[in-house]
């Protein structure tokens, strides 16, 4: 019996190490970064959140610096420092030569990404069916609204005193995250002049975020007011509702043309769902680099 209570413990204390180095390794990946790490202590999401700050190589304290804000964390940074880089050594006199990069984890030990990414309007089990008739109050469960808050009250707060920016900002999401830019986009497009969306999960709750974006697009589209890029991608291989959401988008966008609204869109061909950002960040990158030049090269009134 001794032996056998050795033996049990012995395997017990192996799968209790392995498990704690799985925990180790993840809890790297998603919460430790190559970059600047701050803990900041949100008062609106009480709760203190993590980000990942990289400077440009030659950063200069007195140098005010474009300012690009992502969702999903680690997910696809290192394609963005990459691109950066390439966007310098490609075109020495591009606006975005040199950037100010943050990215936002999602916490690490409790499941906030879909609470802070889904829209509030959108219902909780991310329902692909349609709203019952006479449904007077569905269960909501997104809070960007208050992740919003976040990042407007306290992050780019954080950031304006510790840097000096540009005017030109750029908030970019991938899935859930892409639906938080285009919540943003609809909520607070002052915010940024640059949005970038790389297949977003707008198909949450029978295509509600595709919805209430062309309905602003329709009757709100005033509220944007200054110069605006937004760009939209997915991958030629995702699933079909990835895809319709997309076209329900492109042809929102179509639909109801804004001068001060510029936009582009590129369907990444044979791409799965999680490929489709490393393959569209540097048209991003570009596209937007194009809108900036057209605005300095557009004659004033």
């Amino acid at each position: 019996m001794r032996i056998k209570k050795a033996i049990i413990l012995n395997m017990l204390l192996t799968a209790s190490v392995f498990g704690l180095a799985i925990t180790g390794v993840s809890y790297y990946q998603n919460d430790v970064s190559e970059f600047v790490d701050v803990t900041l202590d949100s008062k609106v999401l009480k709760e203190s959140r993590k980000v990942f700050i990289k400077l440009p190589d030659s950063f200069d304290k007195n140098k005010a610096y474009p300012l690009i804000i992502k969702t999903d964390g680690n997910f696809n940074l290192a394609n963005w420092d990459k691109a950066l880089k390439a966007l310098k050594a490609l075109n020495h006199e591009s606006i975005l030569n040199e950037a100010i990069l943050v990215a936002i984890p999602n916490q690490f030990f409790t499941d906030t990404r879909n609470r802070d990414l889904v829209p509030p309007y959108a219902r909780k089990d991310v329902n692909t069916n349609p709203r019952p008739k006479h449904e007077s109050s569905p269960e909501i469960f997104g809070k960007a609204d208050l992740f919003l808050a976040f990042i407007e009250q306290e992050l780019l707060t954080y950031l304006e005193a510790n840097y000096t920016l540009t005017e030109n900002r750029i908030l970019t999401g991938f899935s859930a995250g892409g639906s938080f830019t285009l919540y943003t986009l609809h909520t607070k497009p002052k915010l940024f002049n640059g949005y970038f969306v790389f297949s977003p999960a707008a198909w949450y709750d029978d295509m509600t975020v595709t919805k209430r974006f062309d309905a602003f697009l329709k009757t709100n589209i005033n509220c944007i007011k200054q110069p605006t890029f937004l760009y939209i991608t997915v991958g030629g291989a995702e699933h079909s509702l990835m895809l319709g959401a997309y076209n329900n988008l492109v042809t929102s966008l179509a639909k109801h043309p804004n001068d001060w609204l510029k936009w582009g869109s590129t369907i990444n061909s044979n791409a799965e769902h999680n490929q489709n950002p490393a393959l569209s960040v540097d048209k991003a990158l570009l596209n937007y680099t194009a809108f900036l030049s057209s605005q300095i090269n557009t004659p004033s009134d």
